[in-house]
């Protein structure tokens, strides 16, 4: 590791511990001592960094009279900026209203912890972004209620819009998870008109009603055997294994994916790379499979292979062979 990244794990260690043996600095860093003492003369002398050495304890800490000193010129991880970023721009997408009170507090402190390394936040925003793609608005009161019975552990009466379906059902639930996946919020409720777990999305509760009448719970175990080991936001226990195998040059880029957390990849001699993956229903992962278009093969098995190139026959059937070699009349807006 470099330098910085030196710094940054020195940091680290000194502001979780009271006090940090030498030997834990040169074990996490992989450095010879004298490369060590190196680094810490320079933290003190040309950083400022208040690191004194404790020789009745036997380690370094920071000046008690400075302990939340910051290392000028390191910054957040990139997991702690897109975190803090992310927890940002979520509360501002939230709309003002009953949420409002509570969450003000929460958006000044993260304004402080962006702007805590010499950088104004409003600066930090301007020049890190992040850009959130088909995101569905929730309303903040109906997400609030939500939120209220998930932890009071209270059952709700929604009305719910179905849209694979079209219809409108009026359910009653025992939430059990709020989940943010892909820039949208689901519940994840044991329904008792169904009689079963199920994963909604918020966006589509049009209303929301607390019920007298204390929530079920779901073991985790159970609720991760049913919504968690398959791919992707839709449920099922009985989990299949998909084959996907992706041309050289796509293989660039989704070798370095993460699809899911148990997947197995293989980087053949041609270059292809072949990603092996658990779902339990096909329609989120079809669709992911769908965009990468004749870059990728589904080889097993038969029954997803046969889903996907079904779906591309019918997008085929959408662009018709032109006959007199004219294009379609263009859409005016």
């Amino acid at each position: 590791m470099d330098r910085t990244e030196r710094f940054y794990r020195i940091k680290r260690l000194l502001q979780s511990r009271r006090l940090v043996p030498i030997e834990t600095f040169l074990e996490d860093l992989e450095v010879s001592r004298a490369t060590f003492k190196r680094d810490m003369a320079y933290l003190r002398d040309r950083l400022s960094v208040p690191v004194v050495w404790d020789r009745d304890a036997g380690g370094y800490r920071l000046d008690s009279n400075n302990p939340e000193q910051e290392l000028p010129g390191l910054w957040f991880t990139a997991a702690e900026a897109h975190a803090l970023l992310t927890m940002h721009q979520l509360l501002a997408s939230i709309d003002p209203g009953v949420l409002d009170p509570h969450l003000g507090p929460i958006g000044e402190r993260l304004e402080k912890l962006l702007g805590s390394h010499g950088h104004a936040a409003a600066e930090v925003r301007q020049r890190v972004r992040l850009l959130h793609v088909a995101r569905r608005p929730v309303a903040s009161a109906q997400f609030g209620v939500l939120a209220q019975a998930l932890l009071d552990r209270r059952r709700v009466r929604v009305v719910h819009f179905n849209r694979a379906s079209g219809a409108t059902v009026e359910r009653e639930l025992s939430p059990q998870r709020l989940v943010y996946y892909r820039d949208n919020w689901y519940l994840d409720a044991w329904c008792h008109l169904r009689d079963g777990l199920r994963s909604f999305s918020v966006d589509a509760i049009t209303s929301v009603l607390t019920v007298d009448a204390p929530a079920r719970d779901v073991p985790d175990t159970d609720m991760d055997r049913e919504l968690a080991s398959g791919y992707g936001i839709f449920s099922g226990a009985d989990v299949q294994w998909a084959e996907l195998r992706f041309t050289p040059e796509r293989a660039r880029w989704v070798a370095r994916e993460i699809w899911h957390p148990e997947q197995r990849g293989i980087l053949a001699d041609d270059g292809s790379y072949v990603l092996a993956l658990p779902y339990s229903d096909a329609r989120e992962l079809a669709m992911d499979i769908l965009k990468h278009g004749a870059e990728v093969e589904v080889l097993n098995p038969a029954g997803l292979r046969q889903a996907v190139a079904a779906e591309l026959r019918r997008a085929l059937d959408r662009y018709p062979a032109q006959t007199g070699g004219s294009s379609p009349e263009p859409v005016h807006r």
